[in-house]
């Protein structure tokens, strides 16, 4: 129903301030991670992590990397930056990533080097099915943005990533963890559900759009990792502070981005029941 033009007219006359409206209540966990809206401030915090956790993990000299993380992950351009050739992998055609970027997720800059920037290539490809690459063809696969969570027989995806590296290559991969699909159990009121969590062999949660996340426990992707072939280096949240915390921060005072940053880098905790997604790398032995 549309509001009346003299209740309008009132209702400018009489505009209630921000502070008698009081503060918005605060974002349920789906409300938060439903969407990866870059210019809400939890996010262009959480894209600063990755990107920096990316840039810390590539490896020091060039080579040909596979990125399976859909084509709004914002991983890519520090890779080129870096010297690496990237093979990006498309649901379509029309959503190749742009090439060229000044800035990481508008906060810190990608760092210079000497070396010539890498070649960008687009393929149209399915990350359940990578038969369209050779074995042992990259030095390196990032499986970021919850790809592996959105790919439900997620041992077949890492056993076709361990296939396509060559031997020593790399891969990262970020999946939604057990308190996410806890916290998106509980919001739906799935009682009986969430009470078996924990202990579940196999956790599949409905996600706010419609589709099925897997989520993982630290333990569940060591072993998933060590059944592909794969020696597990090390697997750590992707993030620890809280959403909440980071909004509050950002709120208070805007340039405390960079300091946050560099606050979630030097967490030395690393317990799978802090973060909602883990972040893992894993080598293919020699």
């Amino acid at each position: 129903m549309r509001p009346s033009s003299s209740s309008a007219a009132r209702e400018q006359a009489s505009p209630r301030s921000d502070a008698a409206a009081g503060p918005p209540p605060p974002r349920s966990p789906a409300a938060h991670f439903a969407t990866t809206d870059s210019l809400t401030a939890y996010w262009r915090f959480y894209w600063s992590v990755a990107g920096t956790q990316l840039a810390r993990w590539l490896p020091e000299e060039p080579g040909v990397l596979l990125d399976m993380s859909a084509p709004d992950f914002r991983g890519a351009p520090r890779a080129l930056a870096a010297g690496h050739d990237v093979v990006t992998l498309l649901p379509a055609a029309e959503t190749a990533p742009r090439r060229t970027l000044s800035l990481v997720n508008g906060s810190a800059p990608v760092p210079r080097r000497s070396r010539a920037p890498g070649r960008l290539r687009p393929v149209v490809g399915d990350p359940a099915n990578l038969d369209g690459f050779a074995s042992g063809a990259f030095d390196g696969v990032v499986a970021d943005n919850r790809v592996l969570s959105r790919q439900l027989a997620t041992e077949a995806s890492l056993a076709e990533i361990a296939r396509v590296l060559r031997p020593g290559g790399r891969t990262l991969i970020c999946v939604d963890s057990v308190v996410l699909g806890m916290a998106l159990l509980a919001e739906q009121d799935c009682w009986p559900e969430l009470s078996f969590a924990p202990s579940a062999d196999v956790l599949l949660v409905p996600w706010p759009d419609g589709s099925i996340t897997r989520c993982f426990t630290a333990e569940q992707l060591t072993e998933l990792l060590a059944g592909a072939g794969l020696e597990v280096e090390w697997i750590r949240p992707r993030t620890v502070l809280s959403a909440s915390t980071v909004e509050h921060m950002l709120d208070s005072d805007p340039r405390a981005l960079n300091r946050l940053v560099e606050m979630e880098l030097r967490a030395e905790e690393s317990d799978d029941y802090v973060g909602v997604h883990l972040l893992a790398s894993a080598r293919k032995p020699e």
